[in-house]
């Protein structure tokens, strides 16, 4: 679906990414993950063609997306982590600005705004920080398109809210689009995720899917006092320490997307060595 060639860019001369290349697949929802100034959102707006790469090219559907041609903008789609929204109803709002969209649907918008316990008859101007970003995400998901980018979408979300995010997410996902999500907060997310991407030092440390990261590893839990000598990486708990371990049995466990990112940081020759 999206293809990045050989993506080289600088912010104020430094070097943010340099022979960057990766490819992402429709029907998935992936997990971007990196340390602050990792460039994660200097990727999505690379890949919404918001910005300019220095060599390189990104392609969506065949289309270099710097082009700036309808149809690779009618089919990508970022909410960006802040942003504004006029002074208008939200029903007017859909009215303008769902024409750029082919592929609108009123029926994900309206299954969106019920998972978030709102109507279409919002003005937009009287709304909170989070109520304005569940009505641009309701928005965002009903454009229907193939590429959605989403930037740190559960900050300023309460505890609900998140969990509503969620849901609004799964309902409005299809085969033929990919959703990728950029953020800090992985719990509110993991359950969500089918693939896990990974930038470090300006490159995709990693790019994987759950499934096979559940295959390969386990995440377990260690306590007080007890030693492991197949530990490839451990975090200490109130509890323990939680661990990650080659899985040799075949017996899944459930992802912990943030143990796993740790890991991958501090051991990552270890890790890539066990993902093989």
């Amino acid at each position: 679906m999206i293809r990045l060639e050989d993506i080289s860019f600088s912010y104020h001369r430094k070097k943010v990414f340099d022979g960057l290349s990766m490819e992402l697949g429709e029907g998935n929802v992936y997990g971007l993950l990196g340390l602050n100034g990792a460039g994660k959102s200097t990727l999505l707006y690379l890949m919404s063609g918001l910005l300019f790469a220095d060599r390189g090219q990104v392609k969506l559907n065949g289309i270099d997306v710097n082009r700036r041609r309808p149809e690779s903008l009618s089919e990508t789609y970022i909410v960006p982590e802040e942003f504004s929204l006029p002074d208008l109803t939200f029903d007017k709002y859909i009215r303008i600005n769902s024409p750029f969209y082919p592929k609108f649907s009123m029926e994900m918008l309206d299954k969106s705004l019920e998972a978030f316990g709102m109507t279409r008859d919002l003005n937009l101007s009287q709304l909170s920080m989070g109520q304005k970003k569940k009505a641009s995400m309701c928005f965002a998901l009903a454009t229907n398109t193939s590429l959605l980018l989403m930037d740190e979408p559960t900050n300023g979300l309460d505890i609900p809210s998140k969990s509503q995010f969620r849901k609004a997410v799964a309902q409005c996902m299809t085969d033929d689009r990919a959703i990728v999500i950029s953020t800090h907060q992985v719990r509110d997310i993991e359950n969500l995720l089918d693939r896990i991407v990974i930038l470090d030092g300006g490159h995709i440390l990693c790019n994987e899917s759950v499934a096979k990261i559940s295959e390969k590893l386990k995440f377990v839990q260690i306590g007080v006092g007890e030693r492991r000598g197949d530990v490839l990486y451990e975090q200490p708990s109130t509890i323990g320490s939680a661990g990650v371990v080659i899985n040799t049995d075949g017996d899944e466990t459930p992802l912990n997307v943030e143990l796993f990112f740790n890991a991958m940081l501090t051991e990552t020759a270890r890790m890539i060595e066990a993902m093989k």
